[in-house]
């Protein structure tokens, strides 16, 4: 066995070397990560909202506790920024045991998916986001290991060639996904245990806001808190995006107190309005209800027209526009609603 480190002498050459400029960036850039990580709840008790999904993972949690075994698979689905990867981090917290965290494009080859396995210990939680963009022959291998756990790997080309079956530990796989319905049928089944992610309520968001002020240290009042909140558009990650920039504006044009003026003046700043439309999605109704007078308008030339990508539209922007109803899809296109042209202080066409 190798015992001598060969890059012991150039490891103390590099330790005794004097040292450049820091590099500011990197470590704000960590500093960064690490805040971005204390807002996250680490328990089932801490973490806010969802409450049909809290109920039932506590009770199987508990469950399987008791017996000790490792939990069913786990699949979250919903809109993001909703909490999927929390939940799977709290998951694991709740079950003492080590996760590991990957995404289903990271996992291109089977041999990406034996050595993740293979490294994993009983009981641990392996969390794959984005797990419907898994290729096809990953998701072949990956069938026996949730099932039976075990991996059946070809080694070697042509004659050659062989197949050895590897035992890997029981162990829970969650998966965190966007887009259910591109999940293959084989994989949606293999998870006993699928929960979808619902948008969040104001008085949920007010307590979040609430909650990751008091981490960050900002003085805030419950009308500021729910000002943030209701132009939130339902989503925790936002609404603690939004917090940080207010708490930014406040430090500067108000000594670090937020209370509802301030909030309003910040998000008026950022270009935040009452229902959380942003810039972008201000600009697609103004195409719709002023460009195009209120006529139904197809994808593309929406895109064309706010100089954006049809899939980025369609993707990122319409579904907050749809779920608050300022727009509809017909089949001859997009079509503003009076909602939208009320909204935006615009006459309804005759």
């Amino acid at each position: 066995m190798w015992e001598v480190d060969p890059n012991k002498d150039l490891w103390e050459d590099k330790k005794n070397a004097p040292r450049g400029p820091r590099d500011v960036s990197a470590e704000l850039s960590a500093a960064d990560i690490e805040v971005e990580h204390s807002l996250r709840p680490q328990t089932l008790d801490d973490y806010c909202g969802q409450e049909r999904v809290r109920a039932n993972l506590r009770l199987l949690i508990e469950a399987a506790r008791s017996r000790g075994e490792s939990l069913d698979h786990v699949l979250f689905s919903g809109p993001p920024g909703l909490g999927k990867t929390t939940l799977a981090n709290v998951v694991a917290h709740e079950l003492s045991s080590k996760i590991k965290i990957t995404s289903g494009p990271a996992i291109e080859r089977t041999g990406d998916l034996a050595a993740i396995l293979t490294n994993l210990e009983q009981g641990d939680v392996l969390f794959i986001d984005e797990i419907h963009r898994l290729n096809r022959a990953v998701e072949e291998v990956l069938y026996p290991a949730m099932e039976d756990f075990y991996l059946d790997i070809v080694i070697g080309k042509g004659p050659a060639a062989r197949s050895i079956r590897l035992e890997v530990p029981h162990f829970t796989l969650v998966g965190a996904t966007t887009r259910t319905g591109l999940l293959t049928g084989p994989l949606r089944d293999r998870f006993g245990i699928s929960f979808r992610l619902d948008y969040y309520s104001v008085e949920e968001l007010i307590h979040i806001v609430e909650r990751s002020a008091g981490i960050l240290g900002v003085e805030i009042d419950e009308q500021g808190a729910a000002e943030i909140a209701s132009r939130s558009r339902g989503t925790p990650r936002l609404a603690n995006r939004l917090l940080k920039r207010v708490r930014d504006f406040a430090q500067v044009n108000a000594a670090g107190s937020i209370n509802w003026e301030i909030a309003s003046e910040a998000l008026s700043f950022f270009e935040i309005d009452e229902l959380g439309l942003d810039w972008m999605d201000v600009k697609v109704l103004k195409a719709l209800t002023q460009t195009f007078r209120g006529r139904p308008v197809g994808l593309t030339t929406i895109a064309s027209a706010v100089g954006e990508d049809p899939s980025t539209l369609e993707d990122v922007y319409e579904p907050y526009l749809l779920q608050r109803g300022l727009i509809v899809r017909t089949p001859q296109g997009r079509l503003a609603t009076p909602a939208a042209f009320e909204h935006l202080g615009i006459e309804i066409p005759s």
